[in-house]
């Protein structure tokens, strides 16, 4: 009698408190309902009080879902869902091959086909030596023994973890890490990479208390062994012709000393250099850093208008072959990390498609090829692209996405918004627990090397023993 007692009253317990979880809920939905239909700011909350908030929600969702259901690996973007598969196979250093033909559609306009051999180099002919000398009219010239390099990111844009694993993994491979224009912190040289320090438009990491450029700090920085060459960037992929943007909430005070900029407050950098108004200063610039430093000093940039590039040969030919930059990166108009306005990121400035093409001619043209290393940068992070860079005339290929992907970035679209959910673009700690540094350094290592491996097989296909002697007659463009 008294459990039927006891269990009559836990009934009696529980039908309470539904009725009054359901009155509590009903009451939020009536409350959110006279919100919405009060409201002014929001139409489809208006129209469809209610119910149109889940038209922000599913929005939100979206971008974390997305990659799960389009509907052909092909046409998600900006990078499809097979391209990234391939990376994060590649990272993980696990089988990379594909059954029962390709997915890709071979007959889009401009896809890219490798005319194989019929009699392919043996892999016990393959040339491993890629070393190649950039600056050698500096005082301390670099070798690099690689083609494919760690693209510019700043710290600020990504976080402490990323750095350090990116650090890892690019001392483990043999790479170098791009600084990006956020200045040199403390983890990019704890591990002995290689570091291509970017001076940006803002002059981070190289500015006094004033903001201007300050020799004497540039010195101070190329005084770090770890620190290869420098590189004064123009424009970059994500937004030529503005500077660059970093979100206040992102503006730690460790950041704020590295740049020397104020806590909390947006960071944005001048769309060029003050000081520079004409291709005689920016050379002047070059010769000034160079001369300071005793390092290989480059320019990047994404080509828009060419007229100013091929003055700059003339003037280069004019004064003399040592006065030109020893490389120029050359981004591509639809690459970028960070956060940009995206009527820059969709319709300004020419893709590597257009401009790789055009700078290898007016190189050659000028007589410059073996003087300027070629950099190319922008959304390259599979080897058949990587392959057509270097075929294209490429000296190097840098990458950001793509060693991005190898960290564990799932193309959430959050990179400028503090909210990254696998802590490589946000200074949230809780976001950053899950990136251990020491394991994703082995997927930068993994994926670096597999992209090596990968782009020197198709070279071996093309009938060639390395991958820069492929060149434009080892491809066809679909058209």
């Amino acid at each position: 009698m008294d459990d039927y007692l006891w269990a009559f009253d836990a009934l009696q317990l529980l039908s309470a408190f539904f009725i009054i979880l359901l009155g509590v809920v009903s009451f939020v939905f009536l409350l959110l309902f006279l919100i919405d239909i009060f409201q002014t700011k929001h139409t489809i909350r208006r129209n469809y009080p209610l119910l149109g908030r889940f038209r922000y929600l599913f929005e939100h969702l979206g971008t974390f879902f997305r990659q799960y259901f389009f509907s052909h690996d092909q046409e998600e973007m900006p990078f499809n869902r097979a391209e990234r598969a391939w990376v994060y196979r590649a990272a993980k250093n696990v089988d990379s091959t594909i059954a029962f033909g390709s997915t890709k559609d071979t007959r889009a306009k401009y896809t890219v086909i490798f005319l194989n051999a019929p009699f392919p180099i043996l892999e016990r002919d393959a040339d491993c030596n890629y070393a190649m000398i950039i600056g050698p009219h500096c005082r301390a010239p670099y070798q690099s023994s690689t083609f494919f390099n760690i693209s510019g990111m700043s710290y600020g844009a990504i976080s402490i973890p990323a750095i350090k694993a990116l650090s890892l993994g690019a001392h483990r491979a043999g790479c170098w890490l791009n600084t990006g224009e956020g200045g040199l912190s403390p983890y990019h040289i704890e591990s002995g990479a290689d570091i291509v320090f970017q001076i940006g438009t803002a002059k981070y990491g190289v500015r006094d208390q004033q903001g201007l450029f300050s020799i004497e700090r540039l010195k101070e920085i190329a005084e770090n062994p770890y620190v290869k060459m420098f590189e004064i960037k123009l424009s970059q992929g994500a937004k030529p012709g503005k500077g660059g943007i970093l979100p206040g909430t992102k503006v730690t005070a460790e950041i704020a000393a590295i740049r020397r900029i104020v806590v909390g407050q947006d960071s944005i950098s001048p769309n060029r250099h003050e000081e520079l108004q004409s291709n005689e200063d920016l050379l002047r610039m070059i010769d000034q850093v160079r001369s300071s430093t005793g390092k290989p000093v480059g320019i990047k940039f994404v080509l828009g208008s060419s007229e100013w590039l091929t003055d700059l040969f003339q003037l280069i030919g004019q004064q003399g072959i040592e006065c030109a930059p020893d490389f120029i990166t050359l981004d591509s108009a639809d690459g970028g990390t960070g956060a940009a306005p995206m009527s820059l990121i969709d319709d300004v400035g020419l893709t590597l498609r257009d401009s790789l093409p055009f700078v290898v001619k007016a190189l050659n043209e000028y007589g410059l090829k073996n003087r300027i290393r070629l950099i190319a940068s922008g959304k390259l992070i599979t080897p058949s692209k990587i392959a057509w860079a270097l075929a294209t005339g490429a000296d190097f290929v840098s990458s950001a996405r793509g060693f991005m992907f190898a960290l564990g970035c799932i193309q959430a679209l959050q990179c400028n918004r503090n909210t990254c959910p696998t802590g490589i673009t946000t200074h949230n700690k809780s976001l950053q627990r899950g990136l251990v540094p020491e394991d994703k350094a082995e997927r930068v290592y993994y994926y670096h090397q597999n992209i090596i491996k990968e782009v020197e097989m198709i070279a071996h296909a093309c009938g060639v023993p390395q991958a820069r002697l492929l060149n434009r007659t080892h491809y066809k463009v679909v058209l």
